[in-house]
C-alpha cells in the first residue's frame, strides 16, 4: 500500500487557455458510459469482500459538526485506527486495517494528531472559508498556512466558484497556485463543488485548471451543496485526470465526496476508476472517499459475507 504523501507532487504548470476553450463534454455520451458501468459490474462473494476492503482503506474518515469536540474527534481516530472489530479482521485473514486520513476543521487537528500519534494517518484539514470559500483570500491562504503549519499533512481547499461561473480561469488559476503554495509539504485537494458549476464543460474546466495551478487530488464536493458526487461528474473528472497524466506525466488523485453512503456505491466508483484509470488508481495514494456513513455499510456487508447474516447498523456505529 503506497503511503498517501510518499509519491511525486504534482508540479503544475502554466495556463493553456486554448486547451480549455477546446474543451467540451458530450452529456449523452457520459451517461450512456455511466448507465454501461451500472447496469454490467458486479462482483460477489470474496471478490466483493476484497473490493470493500480496499474501499475502506480509501476513507478519509471526516468530521465537520459544528458541535465537534476534543472527545469526538479522539473516537473517530480511534475508529480510523482500527475501522474493524478483531473478529472481523480476523474472519478476513487481515491482521492490521486502517482508513486513508482524518479529515477535520482546523481546530482539532491538534485533537486529532495527538489520537492518532504512532498510527501513520494523515490528518487532513478543511481550509479556505469552507464551504463557501468567499472569506477574504488572505484569510483563506493564512489558514492555509495554519493548518500545515500545526501538523495537518494534507489540505481540502475549496475554489471559489465565481471564476468557474465567469470564465476568469487565470484567476483560478492564481488561486490554486497560491494555495498550492501555502500548503509548503502538505498535500493539497481541490474541492471543486461540481454541483454548483451548473455544466459538465465547467467541470471538465475547473479540473484542468487546478490540476495545472497544482493540484494534488480534485475533489468533487465539500457534502455541504445540494447536489455532491455522482457518477456522471466523476467520469469527467478522471478522465481529466487520465489526460493530464498523459500530458505531464504527473498523475493527480480523485476524491468523491458527499451522498457516497452505501457499499454498493462504493463498488461502483472503484469500478469506474479501474477501468478508466487503470488498478494502480485503487489505493490511497490516489483515491479517496469523503465519508463517514460509508464505513458502516461496509463493516456490514463484510460481517455478512463472514456470517451470512446482516447486523443492525447501531452495532456500527460511528462516533
Amino acid at each position: 500500500m503506497n503511503a498517501p504523501t510518499s509519491r511525486p507532487r504534482n508540479a503544475a504548470c502554466a495556463l493553456d487557455l486554448a486547451l480549455l476553450e477546446g474543451l467540451r463534454v458530450n452529456r449523452p455520451a457520459v451517461q450512456r458510459r455511466v448507465a454501461a458501468l451500472n447496469a454490467s459490474r458486479s462482483v460477489k462473494q470474496q471478490y466483493q469482500a476484497a473490493w470493500l476492503v480496499q474501499a475502506l482503506q480509501c476513507i478519509d474518515l471526516t468530521t465537520l459538526a459544528g458541535d465537534d469536540t476534543p472527545a469526538r474527534v479522539a473516537r473517530l481516530c480511534a475508529k480510523a485506527r482500527q475501522p474493524l472489530r478483531a473478529d472481523l479482521l480476523q474472519g478476513l485473514g487481515l491482521a492490521r486495517l486502517q482508513v486513508a486520513a482524518v479529515c477535520v476543521y482546523h481546530e482539532m487537528i491538534a485533537p486529532a494528531l495527538a489520537a492518532l500519534e504512532g498510527s501513520g494517518i494523515p490528518v487532513a484539514a478543511v481550509s479556505t472559508g469552507f464551504p463557501a470559500g468567499l472569506a477574504p483570500f488572505e484569510t483563506r491562504l493564512r489558514e492555509v498556512e495554519l493548518s500545515a503549519a500545526a501538523g495537518a499533512r494534507e489540505i481540502d481547499i475549496v475554489i471559489s466558484r465565481r471564476h468557474v461561473l465567469t470564465g476568469d480561469w487565470r484567476a483560478l488559476h492564481d488561486e490554486m497556485r497560491a494555495y498550492r503554495a501555502a500548503c509548503g509539504d502538505a498535500h493539497v485537494k481541490a474541492i471543486l463543488a461540481t454541483g454548483e458549476l451548473q455544466t459538465l464543460d465547467n467541470v471538465a474546466r475547473a479540473s484542468w485548471v487546478c490540476m495545472m495551478g497544482g493540484a494534488d487530488f480534485i475533489k468533487t464536493s465539500t457534502g455541504k451543496e445540494a447536489v455532491n458526487a455522482t457518477l456522471e461528474v466523476s467520469l469527467v473528472m478522471v478522465r481529466a485526470i487520465r489526460d493530464y497524466a498523459a500530458a505531464t506525466g504527473f498523475r493527480v488523485g480523485y476524491k468523491p465526496a458527499g451522498g457516497i453512503s452505501s457499499a454498493k456505491a462504493a463498488l461502483q466508483y472503484l469500478a469506474l476508476m479501474k477501468e478508466e484509470l487503470g488498478i494502480e488508481w485503487l489505493n490511497p495514494a490516489l483515491f479517496r472517499f469523503g465519508a463517514s456513513g460509508l464505513l458502516t455499510d461496509i463493516e456490514r456487508q463484510l460481517e455478512h459475507h463472514l456470517s451470512g447474516r446482516y447486523s443492525a447498523a447501531h452495532r456500527h456505529a460511528l462516533p
